[in-house]
């Protein structure tokens, strides 16, 4: 870093190779073992089925923080929503 300019690397808004190719091996070991993991989950007590499926979810669904509402004493009565992302949704 030259003067406080960086330089090199990878562009705003490229993807992270790496996250990408690991999403990709994770999605065909599930694939690849679907009808194993069906099988463990059918055997799992309910509430243990569910926080499985949670867990695993993770991985496939991006995760969505909490939104705040605020009243406004404003005579239009407007609400605005704003979504916040994850960095690792990026």
């Amino acid at each position: 870093m030259a003067n406080g300019f960086k330089s090199g690397g990878r562009s705003p808004g490229t993807p992270n190779k790496t996250t990408t190719d690991f999403r990709q091996l994770f999605a065909d070991l599930l694939y690849a073992n679907f009808d194993t993991l069906q099988a463990d989950l059918s055997a799992l007590e309910p509430k243990d089925r569910i926080r499985a499926l949670i867990d695993i979810s993770k991985f496939v669904v991006p995760t969505i923080k909490a939104i705040e509402i605020k009243e406004d004493t404003k005579e239009d009565n407007q609400i605005t929503i704003h979504v916040i992302r994850n960095n690792d949704d990026l």
